[in-house]
């Protein structure tokens, strides 16, 4: 049933520009090696985001029970392996796309001392590798009332796959029946965002799920605080092995004409103009 979900969630493709925010040294990155790096997701936004499922499955579990749900003890079990699985569990790799690649907030997390673009990417061509390296596409949901209706759900799914266990088994035995869902539940959680971040209007990428790291193509990158865990995604689909980019968007900086011209440089040297070339963000912003 929750197999079901993830499907439809995850079947809608893209048709805008797909915009990415980096610094410039991440610019550098993705045009050479033409790939992106899609990070462990628990380490995105410090795991803000699958703890936010985490409580929205909390939500839902306290309500059943108030109401009077005769399986308790079952929902708890529930809960509680979520809680841990969320970020213990097997691992899920995700990249972030923005259906507007002009947007003040993102400036301020991308661009220190003025150093950022918002490379858009053409959309067609992010759905074909994504196919090609078995990733999945998913506009993010940030409605808290549609987020419930999900999660309820999965909780009736819960509910059918513990069908003939009677309550006040080993919560093994529940963690071990659980399983099933994990890996649709991740997905799930990759793209349920907090409602104050609906400005972003975002589309994630997801990895297949990792469950052995240590023998899957995991790399290392310094975050801010930590290492962060990822793998690589290649932007190559064509024959040219060039990136695809719709169009560029130059982040705020003091020296615009010098910058335009040497972000134009450096993707004509790498054989990528994109087809709306590129644009300054226009936005008057200053770090101080």
């Amino acid at each position: 049933m929750i197999r079901t979900i993830t499907e439809a969630l995850f079947s809608e493709l893209p048709k805008d520009t797909l915009y990415h925010y980096t610094s410039l040294s991440g610019v550098l990155g993705i045009i050479g090696s033409r790939s992106l790096w899609a990070s462990d997701i628990r380490y995105m936004n410090d795991s803000a985001e699958l703890r936010h499922t985490a409580d929205l499955v909390s939500s839902e579990v306290a309500r059943r029970i108030n109401e009077g749900h005769p399986r308790p003890y079952l929902l708890t079990c529930f809960l509680d392996w979520v809680r841990h699985r969320i970020t213990n569990g097997h691992i899920l790799f995700g990249a972030s796309f923005r259906s507007n690649g002009n947007l003040l907030s993102q400036w301020r997390g991308y661009s220190a001392v003025g150093k950022g673009a918002s490379l858009g990417f053409n959309p067609v061509t992010v759905a074909a590798c994504a196919e090609k390296q078995q990733f999945r596409m998913g506009r993010c949901i940030y409605d808290r009332q549609e987020q419930l209706a999900l999660i309820n759900k999965v909780l009736d799914s819960v509910e059918v796959l513990a069908d003939g266990i009677a309550d006040g088994v080993e919560r093994e035995i529940y963690h071990q029946l659980f399983e099933h869902l994990e890996s649709d539940l991740l997905r799930l959680a990759a793209i349920l965002k907090h409602p104050s971040f609906e400005e972003e209007q975002e589309w994630r990428l997801v990895s297949p799920v990792v469950s052995d790291y240590q023998h899957a193509s995991v790399n290392f990158r310094e975050g801010r605080s930590m290492l962060v865990p990822y793998i690589k995604f290649s932007l190559v689909s064509g024959d040219n092995g060039a990136v695809d980019l719709d169009h560029v968007y130059l982040g705020p900086t003091p020296n615009i004409s010098l910058s335009m011209n040497s972000m134009k440089m450096c993707l004509a040297k790498h054989g990528i103009r994109p087809d709306r070339g590129i644009e300054y963000c226009q936005i008057p912003y200053r770090q101080n």
